[in-house]
This record gives structure tokens, C-alpha cells and sequence, in this order.
């Protein structure tokens, strides 16, 4: 094999869809072969688009591969398959590549990986692909049962599918649907430490963090780079249009922003840290709520930022300096344990380990690896993590439960029994004028959509420890 055709980033796509046969990170694999291949830029997002493209769309794909060949994909050598996925998903999701060069790469790409005698299949099934979309023919055959109509036109499990049907319906199901198939944005949440000694004029924070971007908003402007502020998110900033290395944009090394979801943002608004308080955060890799306790407390009090997994808190570590934050302490350690917490605590922030069901449209892969056994598992560990990181809140104390799942086992139905077991601890909205009361649905709890709101799929809810009363006190 040559090596020009190692370096064109379809080529790449075939070695990237063959590591991930064997269960690799769909992250993971793009970012060892862009390390180790030479491509340029244009061929870089190219790349990216159809091994991410590939791996969301591919029940659609085999679909349509069921319905061409004359064997389903799943009974296809694998290689043809791969090679099927590819060309097919150009026609289908990619306008502009034209039609002609997805069918002639794809035929070159089977003769030069070995499928020489299958190459004329290959031809066939594409273009017999586009002369039916030529025709205005649906290709797929699609059933009426909305769970797999929608689990094949939109290409996700039937379980997941279901799941939202339930809660949503099927026409909020299929726009849900929709949403985590589009690329994700990119949101910066703006320091709430001053850009320069000017904006120390302002008197208050929030009129100091509006100045504040306001004046990022011009510094990317100066170098033809779009940012929006996001609706009802105070220190968020939404990039429009690609942005290139985000290391090497204005003010990012000078600790001005540091990107995060703007959903992410909120359960850190709800948590509402004040000065000089103690803060923990119980599932704080890779920190990015944790800067964002730091700052918000003006660099002042404590926050403890705890991880079982020293590696994951790595990332904070190197952001304490970017973002000159010299309040955070980082602890490594198992969060059901750390009994010495005990009363300690003015807010503790869980963050629970959860499925990610909220932000499918980040990673392509995780609609195929989740599965009902595992959330049910995920589940119980959150229980138990609540339970016991409750008891490191102080009587009157706040705590915040968070998970970036839009799954109710991890949600709601972790609440609710804690609250019905901890008859101390109960729900409390945000202020009425407050950003987050828009969000606030009955009983109380954030659930933010992505369909709905534009942000990744969060849940969160506060909860107020309720102070000792003097009967118990004297008991």
C-alpha cells in the first residue's frame, strides 16, 4: 500500500471502522490515527465526519444495505460492510461531496484493501442507491411501530427509543431524535475573575461578568471568530461556525474562559456557592464545575474537589493555574467513603457517574454501548453515593444532585426514595428572578432537553438539609 493512500482520510475511516470492530473508543481511535497520520486540515474534519457520522448512522446504513444486497449487513464480510457503511453515507448525510467521487473512492478504496472481485458489488449497491433516491423512493423499508420506525430512520436502539417514547411522545421523540444526530456546539463559560483592572469599576458580579463578555465577544471578533451569548446562561458563550484549536483562541491561555456546556453551567448556578463557604465536590474529574465553584466564590473559603481515579483529575490540576483558582484542594478517594466529611460542609455538589444519555450527539458510540442492565446498575451506585454524600452537608446546608443522563431510573427515581427515606432533606426552588426558574419544572427539578433547549441533556435538582430542631437538640 502506498503511502499517499495511507494519508487519504478515507483510507483512515477503514482503519478506524475496523479498530472499533474490536470495541474500541470511538475518541480514542480517531484522535491515535490523526497523531500518527499526516493529514491537513480539510482532510482532518473530513476524517472526523464520517468515522463519528458512520458509527451514529450505521443501524440506518445496514438498513439500507438489508435492503440493496442480496445478504444483510450483518451476514456481509466484514470489510464490504465497512466499505457499504462508508459510500452509503456519503450519499445519504454528506451534500457536498458529489455523488460520482463516493461511488469511484469507495470502488478504489475495495480494489486497494483486497476486495478486487467484490469492487463491481460495491458499484452496484451505490448506485443502485442513487438511482432510487433519483426516483424519490425511500430506500428503507421502514414498519409502522413507532419504536423501530424511529430506531431505524434515526438509527438508535429500540430500548432507548422506547424509553423517550414514554416520556416524550412520538413527536418530541423523533425531534429528541433529531437533535443528538446534528453536531454538537461549543460553549465557553466566561471567568468571573476581571479580563483587565478596568472592569473592576463594575459593582456588581453579574454586571462585571456582562462586561466581561462583552469584551470577549469583542476580542473574537478581532480575529473573525462568531460567540453568542446564551439565553438565561450569565456567563455563557456559544462559538457559531468552526473555531479551529480552542488553545490557541484569545484569552485561553490567559485563564479568561474555559470551555463547558452550557447546561454544565446551570448545575453550578443551582448550587449558588457563596464566599468563604466549604464546598465539596464529590465527582469532581475533570473539574470542570469545580473551577466553576472556585470562581464563583471569588477564589475564597474551600472546595474540596474528590475523584476515585487520580488520572481523570489530571485535567483539573493543569486548569488551577490557566484559570488562577488557588482555593481548590484535590482529594483522591472513593466518594462513599471519606466518613472524617461528616458535617463539614456548607454545599456538596454530586456530580453522579451516570450513562451520558443526555449528550449523545458528543459521543457517537454510546447509544450502542449502553444498555438497560447497566443504567439499572448506575443507578443503585447513585443511590448510594446521594445517601452518603448527604451526610457531609451541615444541618441547613445545600446539596445538588446532577447527572447528564435525561433518564428517569438515574433521576427521578433516585430522588424521590431519598427524600422519602430522609424526611429531613427536602426540595428548594431557585429565586423567582433567577436565570434557572425558567428551567424549573414540577416537583421542583431541572430536566433540560436538547431538543428543547438547545443544551446537553442534564438533570439536576437542590436540596436543602433542614436545620436541627431544638427538641433535637435536647433529645
Amino acid at each position: 500500500m502506498s503511502n499517499s493512500l495511507l494519508m487519504n482520510p478515507r483510507q483512515l475511516v477503514l482503519f478506524a471502522l475496523k479498530d472499533l470492530e474490536t470495541g474500541s473508543y470511538t475518541d480514542m481511535v480517531i484522535d491515535r490515527l490523526l497523531t500518527k497520520f499526516e493529514l491537513s486540515a480539510i482532510d482532518r474534519n473530513l476524517f472526523t465526519e464520517l468515522v463519528n457520522g458512520i458509527v451514529r448512522r450505521k443501524r440506518t446504513l445496514d438498513a439500507i444495505i438489508d435492503r440493496l444486497a442480496k445478504q444483510p449487513a450483518h451476514r456481509q464480510p466484514p470489510d464490504l460492510r465497512q466499505l457499504l457503511r462508508l459510500g452509503l453515507y456519503q450519499l445519504r448525510y454528506l451534500d457536498r461531496i458529489p455523488d460520482s467521487a463516493a461511488v469511484n473512492t469507495t470502488v478504489d478504496l475495495a480494489k486497494a484493501n483486497g476486495l478486487i472481485g467484490l469492487a463491481g458489488v460495491v458499484n452496484g449497491i451505490l448506485r443502485q442507491y442513487i438511482r432510487l433516491q433519483a426516483e424519490r423512493s425511500e430506500v428503507l423499508d421502514l414498519p409502522t411501530n413507532p419504536i423501530e420506525r424511529l430506531g431505524i430512520l434515526h438509527s438508535f436502539p429500540d430500548w432507548l427509543v422506547a424509553q423517550w417514547l414514554t416520556e416524550l411522545g412520538e413527536l418530541e421523540t423523533e425531534q429528541l431524535c433529531q437533535a443528538f444526530n446534528r453536531p454538537p456546539s461549543i460553549d465557553l463559560r466566561i471567568n468571573s475573575f476581571p479580563i483587565d483592572t478596568d472592569l473592576l469599576a463594575y459593582g456588581s458580579k453579574s454586571d462585571r461578568i456582562q462586561a466581561q463578555r462583552t469584551k470577549l465577544i469583542e476580542l473574537f471578533q478581532a480575529t473573525n471568530i462568531e460567540a453568542v451569548p446564551i439565553p438565561d446562561v450569565p456567563q455563557g458563550l456559544r462559538f457559531v461556525g468552526n473555531v479551529g484549536a480552542i488553545d490557541r483562541l484569545p484569552g485561553y491561555r490567559e485563564g479568561w474562559w474555559t470551555i463547558q456546556d452550557s447546561s454544565a453551567q446551570l448545575v453550578t448556578h443551582l448550587l449558588d456557592p457563596q464566599p468563604n463557604e466549604v464546598i465539596i465536590d464529590a465527582c469532581a474529574a475533570p473539574g470542570g464545575k469545580t473551577t466553576h465553584i472556585a470562581e464563583l466564590m471569588g477564589n475564597t473559603g474551600k472546595v474540596l474537589a474528590l475523584d476515585k481515579t487520580a488520572s481523570r483529575l489530571k485535567k483539573l490540576q493543569q486548569n488551577l493555574d490557566r484559570l488562577q483558582l488557588s482555593n481548590i484542594q484535590v482529594l483522591t478517594g472513593d466518594s462513599c467513603g471519606f466518613s472524617e466529611l461528616t458535617n463539614t460542609a456548607d454545599r456538596v455538589l454530586l456530580d453522579a457517574p451516570c450513562s451520558g444519555l443526555g449528550t449523545l450527539h458528543r459521543r457517537a458510540d454510546a447509544r450502542w454501548q449502553k444498555t438497560p442492565a447497566q443504567i439499572h446498575e448506575l443507578a443503585q451506585l447513585q443511590a448510594q453515593l446521594l445517601a452518603n454524600t448527604a451526610t457531609w452537608v451541615k444541618p441547613g446546608g445545600v446539596l445538588v444532585y446532577a447527572t447528564c443522563t435525561v433518564c428517569s431510573i438515574e433521576n427521578e427515581d433516585v430522588i424521590l426514595p431519598f427524600l422519602k427515606t430522609h424526611p429531613d432533606w427536602q426540595i428548594e426552588l431557585p429565586p423567582a428572578d433567577s436565570p434557572l426558574a425558567s428551567f424549573v419544572s414540577d416537583p421542583g427539578w431541572i430536566k433540560v432537553w436538547l431538543h428543547r433547549q438547545q443544551m446537553d441533556g442534564f438533570f439536576m435538582v437542590k436540596l436543602r438539609r433542614q436545620l436541627l430542631s431544638s427538641n433535637s437538640n435536647n433529645s
